[in-house]
């Protein structure tokens, strides 16, 4: 969520290199990150509208469900593909039309006439993400040179870190203000303007980039890929509220064999015509391997913490949507510090040491959080949560920036996208499980028919047993560290230059991305897009 100096081969080591005083891929940064900051706070900025939307549409409970689980659904079914479309019709221009999708589906979310009507934007607001996300870490890759990416990526993790708790809170504000009288519906409205300035400053700022071979899109491979996904998190998303019906654990089993299929599809259809839309050579990238298989695990500790801490804070504790987003700012600056000393200061002189410090201090934060439950009750405060929330916020900056630099940092450049997309999706489906594992670990510590009184004790003790299973999983994720390289190579200047008198056997074919109409290689920005070859590994 280290990067190795990319080797310029003879063919291109005379290439322009981005200027230090050329600004355009710093704009271009701030798009890319904006976007993904706002989709990273819409996933949770409806939550804590629900009661306003309940009120106002007379949705359903079925309804409410699927506004929030329709996103999820859309969204994890296509990272995947839309990292592929990037590599192949190139990442620029799906970055556009994943950005202006997203306005225009929040525009109908913010409009809807009806619960159906906001169901079925919520469903287009997930697929263009979907389209728009991957492009993100993509663009980074290609745009900024290896020496560069340490302070790229200590951005990301503070955007990471902001929109982790921004939501809940944006939500509260907007929701609680009722501007205009029109409720809960400013929540989708504010992306418009944000994503209109984005659109158009995109346009401009960012260099178009796709991969140097003319790949195909592998339809069956899409295909698979949702059938897959959709068989594994809807059953998740919706099995506590339906019961869990036997069809619900069936689909989950059935998902198992279709990854299946896919993998053995993929390494065929690789082997064919080299256009498979998952590349399973990344898996030979120990980096990106072991980074994926963290991220899962992270994901799943991450999707239990955040939903039972709203559950307790705002039905357990019995405090308003304001204050529990307010209580989650330590926890969010924490992050953002954090995740900026990590990668540009921390991870170059001690490596994977790092992270799995930032592993035992999530723990820490979580015991910490626990003791403080148990000892203040329901009495306890915002104040006195701040203690572990900045523990923890300070262990999670700690890996979120390092891991998406290690995941990525030696990924063959034509591969980003769909590598970008793997990230993503196994980051959604580690969420998924965790969502899933909530029912078990913090509603099945929740008796039935508890009266008022009863209700507030409960939930306290339930988020306490949580808290174990979550600070479990982080000791899973501190042991499958240990698959990291310990010593990454460092983000330093002057390694391209020592990397010229590498053998030639170690440079990846010597063919820097090519650019597509009016990219960089066809203007006086030349260089400024990833044209840099990769090392072989």
């Amino acid at each position: 969520m280290t990067s190795s100096a990319p080797l310029p081969s003879p063919a291109v080591a005379s290439a322009p290199a981005p200027a230090p005083s050329d600004r355009r891929r710093w704009f271009a940064l701030a798009i890319v990150m904006t976007a993904a900051f706002m989709d990273l706070v819409d996933v949770t900025i409806v939550n804590i509208a629900i009661p306003s939307i309940e009120r106002d549409t007379g949705a359903s409970f079925s309804s409410i469900q699927w506004i929030v689980a329709g996103y999820a659904l859309a969204f994890a079914a296509g990272l995947i593909t839309g990292g592929r479309l990037g590599d192949i019709y190139g990442r620029k221009r799906l970055f556009l039309i994943g950005i202006g999708g997203f306005t225009l589906a929040s525009a109908l979310c913010g409009f809807a006439a009806n619960p159906e009507m906001l169901v079925a934007s919520r469903f287009l607001q997930g697929a263009t993400a979907a389209l728009m996300v991957p492009q993100v870490l993509s663009i980074v890759h290609a745009t900024f040179p290896a020496h560069e990416r340490g302070k790229v990526f200590g951005l990301f993790g503070a955007i990471v870190g902001l929109g982790a708790v921004s939501g809940p809170l944006l939500g509260a504000l907007l929701t609680e203000w009722n501007i205009a009288g029109l409720e809960w519906r400013p929540i989708f409205l504010i992306n418009l303007p944000v994503g209109i300035i984005g659109l158009v400053l995109g346009s401009k700022y960012i260099s178009e980039s796709k991969s140097p071979k003319a790949l195909r899109l592998d339809l069956t491979g899409v295909v698979l890929v949702t059938l897959g996904m959709l068989m594994l998190i809807y059953p998740l998303t919706r099995g506590r509220e339906l019961g869990w019906p036997l069809w619900g654990y069936l689909s989950m089993a059935g998902s198992v064999l279709v990854f299946l299929v896919l993998v053995l599809f993929e390494r065929a259809k690789g082997s064919r015509d080299g256009s498979p839309l998952v590349e399973l050579s990344l898996f030979r990238v120990r980096s990106f391997a072991a980074g994926i298989a963290v991220q899962l695990t992270f994901g799943i500790g991450l999707g239990i913490f955040f939903l039972v801490w709203t559950l307790y804070m705002q039905q357990g504790l019995g405090w308003s949507a304001l204050k529990a987003g307010t209580t989650g700012i330590p926890f969010s600056v924490s992050v953002s510090v954090a995740a900026g000393l990590s990668v540009q200061k921390l991870v170059p002189r001690f490596g994977r040491k790092v992270l799995q410090a930032g592993a035992l201090l999530m723990a820490a934060g979580l015991l910490l959080y626990i003791w403080e439950s148990g000892h203040y009750g329901m009495g306890i405060t915002s104040w006195q949560m701040a203690l572990p929330l900045v523990v923890m916020g300070v262990g999670m900056g700690l890996i979120v920036a390092p891991l998406a630099d290690a995941v990525l940092s030696e990924v063959p450049k034509e591969h980003s996208g769909s590598a970008s997309g793997l990230f993503n999706t196994v980051q959604q489906m580690g969420n998924a499980l965790g969502l899933g594992l909530v029912s078990v670990v913090f509603f099945g510590a929740i008796g039935d028919r508890l009266t008022p009184a009863q209700v507030g004790p409960a939930f306290a003790d339930a988020f306490e047993q949580s808290l174990w299973w979550v600070a479990g999983v982080l000791f899973v994720i501190f042991v499958v560290m240990f698959a990291l390289p310990a010593r990454p190579k460092q983000h330093v200047e002057g390694a391209d230059e020592e990397a010229v008198e590498a053998p030639a056997g170690e440079l990846a074919g010597g063919s820097a991305e090519n650019p597509v109409g009016g990219g960089p290689a066809a203007n006086d920005d030349a260089g400024e897009a990833a044209g840099e070859p990769v090392l072989t590994h």
